[in-house]
């Protein structure tokens, strides 16, 4: 189980498709509509409703595009019912559609199922059950499921809602989380999980339940929760505790967790789109972060994953950095601060690939998995790999109680609270920040680091975000100087140490929102390629704060100028030269090189926004994108 590092302060964020149930004595349908308006953010398709009536009537709306067509779709439409499951779905086995969408309804009509995941061998059971004279009205993964729910039922003979569930799950492999409705049982709803997250909100007295795929459909309603685990199946009642089993019928007692999460962390407060919102709230959310860790008194960093795991870490024979996109991108820089600040080797590797050869893992070797959502399909396959094979397993992730963060031995929490952009912005500062500690933290510990380096680098970190408040002053500017760039077909993001992997980082957020290609090198490898593409029309972003390499940053700048090129900089407070040449500069307080990109990633971040804001683009929402991604 995760033993995180103090500052235990509960905050949610999460991903792509959402569930949202509830039971209980308040009309469910409005219920079902916020819900999935808060989980809108994940990205999907389509979205629909289940709802069940006392006597058992079962209705069914499905709608294409927005939870807005479905509210349309259902706002003249008697729904009297306390019982109901909504999904937003993002779709992967057949396109987006009415017959798509979900709830599913099995054959009968007897069951209705929403689910989020991936099953892997439902073509196999699509073709058995078809032979047994079921049909099928869409083409997805989850109506084999409701399909073979009904079989068990009609053809098994078993009359228990939640054992013909167990014996459907017993059937499949992949991933889900599932809410199941059956016309026989007015007021239940069967819930189960397997690798894809799923909460379920407890009222007062147990009068009634909420059910999500994340917590922020529920913190409306009630701030007590309890997270499935895999291969767990619940049944919830209006007034009756909660019960829950395991697949192969263990009785599990559940572990209820309080929320401290706010509804005001899921509104826009005024901005005009989430993401502008939480590129304002990293000053914040990076005290949060630090708060009961960082302790500029004492010029120290006190992190109990460290001290509950010295051994171990202290005596690491290498670290192996698994993540995926923005995730990645910290990696790489925790790689520099891991390598420089306690002298043991790092890789950093994508999960996706990593998971699919045969890496070399030693019994000293600490796997550190970095997460936005603790949810990330690629990332959890990894672990479980490096964990087979003996490693040591640490996480950094957002979200407590999150797959990610039951699965490692230990690790960090980065409380930066829900992230509702798609593209991540104070995720990445977060983890930046998290990963600084640590280098720090195990490098003092090791002795690999002085006392005097050490005392200062912590005072440093610890204003950091008074340093981003001024960089946030700039936002004007920056989104003047971004409407000369509106129409550009191609960036090119240039940086050199620490700043290289926020190159790409810088070229990733661009793409994800502006849907302008870009991509991010090492400044030196520009003359190796890249130089080949530079003209007129093409901006070139350089971020050039690292003042060992200053002079050579200038020179990089200058090839570019020679080949009338558009150069973006940013640079430190008091720099002169390179804002001379550049065409657009934005000054960042000068800070440790490497805290530096902790800062530089805010222009960077507010460039992307402003630049898709003028195209009218869907900042929040970007096309094919979902907030983490849970299937592969």
């Amino acid at each position: 189980m995760f033993v995180f590092s103090e500052h235990v302060n509960l905050k949610k964020e999460r991903l792509m498709c959402g569930i949202v149930g509830y039971t209980g004595s308040r009309e469910a349908s409005p219920i079902l509509i916020g819900g999935l308006r808060r989980l809108e953010y994940r990205g999907y398709d389509s979205a629909g409703l289940a709802l069940l009536g006392e006597d058992g009537d079962m209705q069914v709306y499905k709608a294409v595009g927005k939870v807005a067509n479905l509210e349309d779709l259902i706002k003249d439409k008697n729904l009297s019912s306390g019982t109901g499951i909504a999904h937003t779905r993002w779709a992967t086995h057949g396109a987006p559609s009415t017959i798509n969408s979900h709830p599913h309804q099995s054959q009968s009509g007897r069951f209705a199922i929403v689910h989020n995941g991936i099953i892997e061998n439902y073509a196999v059971i699509r073709k058995r059950l078809m032979g047994m004279g079921y049909t099928f009205r869409s083409e997805t993964d989850t109506e084999v499921l409701v399909q073979l729910l009904e079989y068990m039922v009609t053809n098994r003979g078993i009359t228990d809602t939640v054992e013909a569930v167990r014996a459907t799950l017993k059937e499949v492999i992949g991933a889900y989380a599932i809410c199941i409705l059956d016309r026989t049982r007015p007021g239940e709803i069967i819930l189960a999980k397997q690798s894809s997250p799923l909460v379920v909100g407890v009222g007062e007295g147990n009068s009634e339940f909420f059910v999500g795929s994340d917590a922020s459909p529920i913190v409306e309603y009630t701030k007590e929760v309890i997270y499935l685990e895999d291969a767990q199946i619940a049944r919830i009642v209006p007034g009756q505790p909660i019960s829950i089993t395991t697949i192969e019928n263990r009785c599990v007692q559940p572990h209820v967790q309080h929320l401290e999460m706010s509804i005001g962390s899921l509104e826009k407060g005024g901005y005009d789109h989430f993401m502008l919102k939480e590129i304002f709230e990293q000053p914040q959310v990076l005290r949060d972060c630090m708060r009961g860790r960082v302790l500029p008194s004492r010029h120290s960093i006190v992190l109990s994953a460290l001290s509950s795991h010295s051994e171990v870490l202290t005596h690491a024979g290498r670290f192996i950095i698994i993540s995926c996109g923005t995730s990645w991108h910290a990696g790489l820089i925790g790689k520099q601060l891991i390598e420089n600040f306690c002298d043991t080797p790092v890789e950093v590797e994508y999960a996706s690939e990593f998971r699919y050869r045969n890496p070399v893992i030693r019994k000293d070797d600490v796997v550190i998995a970095i997460s936005q959502s603790g949810e990330t399909a690629d990332t959890l396959a990894a672990m479980q790999l490096a964990k087979e094979k003996g490693a040591f397993l640490f996480g950094i992730v957002n979200v407590i109680g999150s797959s990610i963060a039951r699965t490692a031995t230990t690790g960090i929490y980065t409380h930066v609270g829900p992230e509702v952009g798609v593209a991540s912005t104070k995720a990445f500062t977060g983890q930046l920040t998290v990963l600084s500690m640590f280098a720090l933290a195990l490098g003092h510990l090791k002795g690999t680091i002085t006392d005097g380096f050490y005392h200062e680098a912590v005072d440093e970190l610890y204003h950091i975000p008074d340093k981003m408040e001024k960089v946030l002053e700039e936002d004007a500017r920056i989104a003047d100087m971004a409407k000369q760039f509106t129409y550009a077909r191609n960036f090119l993001y240039l940086g050199r140490g620490y700043n290289y992997p926020l190159a790409m980082e810088g070229a990733l957020k661009l793409k994800e929102i502006s849907y302008i290609h870009a991509e991010g090198y090492p400044a030196a490898e520009m003359k190796h390629g890249p130089i080949a593409l530079i003209d007129a029309d093409m901006p070139v972003v350089f971020v050039a704060t690292q003042r060992h390499i200053y002079d050579k940053a200038i020179s990089n700048i200058q090839e570019v100028k020679s080949r009338k090129g558009k150069v973006y900089a940013i640079v430190f407070e008091g720099d002169e030269n390179v804002s001379k040449v550049a065409d657009f500069a934005i000054k960042v307080p000068v800070t440790s090189d490497f805290l530096s990109p902790i800062v530089s990633t805010v222009p960077l971040q507010l460039l992307a926004y402003h630049v898709a804001v003028n195209k009218g683009l869907n900042v929040d929402m970007p096309r094919n994108l979902a907030k983490s991604v849970t299937v592969e």
